[in-house]
């Protein structure tokens, strides 16, 4: 072995001695952090098409787009105030706080289109549902939801079931990828255990 490719050796051992003494000298939550960073990199779940959408909030008007939901399981139901199913307001919010916290979010749509039922302001909308359920779960903007022209997440809705609403509280489910699993007609309760079923089949998944 020649003397210089010797000391070239020598050089390099010296140089990952020091390195690993320096690493072994680093405080373990710097060790974690640098060891993690790459999972920073991962990308966020991405949008399914039925959700790139975007309504306004009932309470504000505020611009809400349904991708902020991508990754949940999501029910979506047109409302009415005055209704013989208005009552469903309170299952439905029971159904949220029980299982948000897996993933469900349940999204609310008030419309006027069956019997008039749903004749107030956004004001006038939210404060009933609030005051009178106690609703927390996202609310938007009155809208059409049936007919020749439904609002676009409707459309889509109505494209994969077959079904369009038929009267208020009727209910699609999606699941985390964005596909729309079932609808369920007027008479199934947010208490019903088909529903039930098939969104904690939808939350496990």
């Amino acid at each position: 072995m020649s003397k210089t490719f010797a000391q070239l050796c020598l050089v390099s051992s010296l140089t990952m001695l020091l390195s690993t003494s320096a690493w072994a000298q680093t405080p373990a939550a710097s060790r974690t952090a640098t060891a993690a960073a790459p999972a920073a990199s991962v990308p966020a779940a991405s949008c399914p098409a039925i959700l790139k959408q975007t309504f306004k909030r009932l309470q504000d008007d505020s611009p809400q787009d349904l991708c902020q939901y991508a990754g949940k399981v999501v029910l979506v139901v047109n409302t009415a105030s005055y209704c013989g199913f208005t009552g469903q307001y309170e299952g439905l919010e029971a159904m949220y706080a029980k299982y948000s916290a897996k993933g469900l979010v349940v999204l609310g749509f008030p419309s006027n289109d069956f019997g008039q039922q749903e004749p107030g302001s956004s004001k006038e909308i939210a404060d009933f549902c609030f005051n009178t359920y106690g609703v927390k779960f996202p609310m938007f903007a009155k809208s059409i939801v049936s007919g020749k022209e439904p609002n676009s997440l409707y459309v889509n809705l109505i494209k994969a079931t077959g079904k369009a609403p038929a009267w208020n509280f009727h209910k699609y489910l999606i699941d985390r990828k964005g596909n729309v699993v079932d609808s369920y007609g007027s008479k199934v309760a947010p208490t019903d255990k088909q529903l039930v079923s098939a969104v904690e089949k939808a939350l496990a998944m």
